[in-house]
C-alpha cells in the first residue's frame, strides 16, 4: 500500500527542472523515502537502476576505477549485466549511502556527463554525511523529508485538497468549526498522535481499521534507533547518545521540560554529552527547541545553546516510550492530558518542524513568564503557546500586553478547544498545527 507523500511533487518538479542536479533525499530510517522514490521511478521512467549498499555490498567496488560516470558505470555492468543504461530514459538510484559515502564524490561527474538522472538516499546515522557534504557541495541538491505529518495522514484516510483549503479557510475567516468537523477532524487528529507518522505503521492501521499491533511496531522502530546508534555512532559516544536518547520521555514528563544534562548521568557535563543531542538531532530521530534570550527579532542567533528542550520528531516514538497503562488511558479514553502535557508540545513541535520551522521558546528568569513556540510574520513575533484545555493563557496576554516586547502584537493559543479570537490572541484546534505557516504567510499582523 502506497501513501501519497509531499514528495511525491516535489520529485515530478526535480525531474522536469532545467538545472536538474543529483537529488539526495535525507531523513531518519523507517519515514518512507525509498518506497517514494521508486515509486516515482516506476511512474516517470522507462528505465530504472536501483544499487543498495546495505544489502548489495559488492557495489561498494564500483568506484574502485575513479569516480567518473562512464567508469562507475562500466563496473556496475560488470556486477550485474541484466542493468541497461539507456541515456535520457534511465534513473540510478542509490540508497543507503551512508553506507558507502564515496559515492558522493561522483555526483559532480554525473552531472557534469548529464545523460542519467540520479536520486540518493540515506539514514544519515553518524558521522558519514558529513563526509557526503564535503565532496559533494555545488553539485547536488538537498530535499528533507519527514514521517508523514497530518495533512498526509488526512491524505491516507481519503480527505483531498478541497478539505485542507475548507480548514484554511476557517483559519482565515476566524469562523469556528461545526461540531461535526470538530468531532471528525479531532478524532482523526487522536488517531494521527496515537500513531505517529510512520508509513509502515498508518498504513496498516489503515489497513486493519484498528490499533492492533501498533503499539509493538512503534517499540521495535525504538530498538531499531538503539541498535542504529551502537552500529554507527564511535566508543563511548554509543553509551551517552544512548543516555540521552532513553532520559528524553523522562524530562518531558517534569513540568520544567528543559533537558538537563546532569540528569543524563552521574557526573554529566554539557560539553561531554552536546555532540550526542547533535547526533541525534542529524540522525532525524529528535528536534531542538533552543531557549531565546529574549523574545525579539531575530530569531537566529539570538538564543543560549545550552538551554534546550528536546522533542522526539515523530510523536509516534515519545507514544511506545509510554507504559501500557498510560497508552491504553490514551486509546481507550482519549486522556491526551496524561504525561503532563509533553504530548501536546511534542504534538506541536512535529508540526512547526514539518512546516519548515526552527524551534524556539522562552522562560524568564526568575519569573513565571514562558512561552512554548514562536513564529513570526514579516515584521512581528508571535508566541504560540500549547495548551492541554481551552483556559487562561497569563503568559501571552504579557506578553502582547507589555511594553517591554515591541515585536510582540498578538499570540496564538492551541488547544482542542474551537477557532476564536480575544484580546489579540488567536485560538485554533490542535489539527490546525500543520496549517500555521500557510495561515502566518497571509495574516495581516
Amino acid at each position: 500500500m502506497y501513501l501519497k507523500r509531499k514528495i511525491d511533487d516535489y520529485l515530478k518538479n526535480w525531474k522536469t527542472s532545467d538545472e536538474k542536479f543529483p537529488l539526495i533525499v535525507k531523513g531518519a530510517r523507517q519515514i518512507g523515502k525509498t518506497a517514494s522514490i521508486l515509486n516515482f521511478a516506476k511512474e516517470n521512467y522507462k528505465n530504472v537502476i536501483y544499487i543498495n549498499f546495505v544489502t548489495d555490498e559488492i557495489f561498494r567496488t564500483i568506484t574502485k576505477d575513479g569516480y567518473s560516470a562512464q567508469a562507475i558505470i562500466k563496473n556496475i555492468s560488470y556486477i550485474d549485466t541484466k542493468m541497461k543504461f539507456i541515456e535520457n530514459q534511465t534513473l540510478i538510484i542509490f540508497d543507503e549511502i551512508q553506507e558507502y559515502p564515496e559515492i558522493a564524490t561522483s555526483l559532480k561527474f554525473f552531472k557534469e556527463d548529464g545523460r542519467f538522472d540520479i536520486i540518493c538516499s540515506g539514514s544519515l546515522l553518524g558521522i558519514n554525511y558529513k563526509r557526503i557534504e564535503s565532496v559533494s557541495v555545488g553539485y547536488k541538491t538537498d530535499y528533507n523529508m519527514h514521517s508523514l505529518d497530518f495533512e498526509e495522514f488526512l491524505w491516507a484516510k481519503g480527505y483531498g485538497q478541497e478539505t485542507i483549503d475548507e480548514m484554511l479557510e476557517h483559519m482565515q475567516n476566524l469562523k469556528p468549526f461545526s461540531d461535526l468537523e470538530m468531532k471528525v477532524f479531532g478524532d482523526l487528529f487522536k488517531d494521527y498522535c496515537v500513531l505517529g507518522g510512520m508509513p509502515k505503521i498508518v498504513a496498516h492501521y489503515i489497513e486493519k481499521g484498528t490499533f492492533e499491533k501498533t503499539l509493538n511496531m512503534q517499540r521495535q522502530l525504538i530498538l531499531d534507533y538503539q541498535e542504529d546508534v551502537r552500529k554507527y555512532a564511535d566508543g563511548l559516544e554509543q553509551t551517552r547518545i544512548l543516555n540521552v536518547f532513553k532520559h528524553i520521555p523522562v524530562q518531558l514528563s517534569k513540568e520544567n521540560k528543559k533537558f538537563q544534562i546532569s540528569k543524563v548521568a552521574s557526573g554529566a557535563r554539557f560539553k561531554d554529552y552536546w555532540g550526542c543531542v547533535d547526533w541525534l538531532n542529524d540522525a532525524g530521530i529528535i528536534n531542538i527547541c533552543y531557549c531565546m534570550d529574549f523574545p525579539e527579532l531575530p530569531l537566529k542567533g539570538n538564543y543560549d545553546p545550552s538551554k534546550y528542550k528536546i522533542y522526539f520528531r515523530d510523536t509516534g516514538l515519545l507514544m511506545a516510550s509510554l507504559d501500557d497503562e498510560a497508552q491504553a488511558d490514551l486509546k481507550i479514553n482519549n486522556n491526551f492530558g496524561v504525561y503532563k502535557g509533553a504530548l501536546y508540545e511534542n504534538i506541536v513541535a512535529e508540526a512547526l518542524v514539518k512546516s519548515g520551522y526552527e524551534l524556539y521558546y522562552y522562560k524568564k528568569e526568575d519569573s513565571t513568564l514562558e512561552e512554548d513556540f514562536f513564529v513570526r510574520t514579516m515584521k512581528t513575533l508571535v508566541p504560540v503557546e500549547v495548551k492541554a484545555t481551552n483556559g487562561r493563557s497569563k503568559s501571552l496576554r504579557t506578553m502582547i500586553q507589555s511594553p517591554h516586547y515591541p515585536d510582540i502584537t498578538a499570540g496564538i493559543k492551541l488547544c482542542y478547544g474551537n477557532i476564536g479570537h480575544e484580546n489579540d490572541i488567536y485560538t485554533f484546534p490542535y489539527f490546525c498545527a500543520f496549517l500555521l505557516k500557510r495561515y502566518m504567510m497571509e495574516a495581516e499582523w
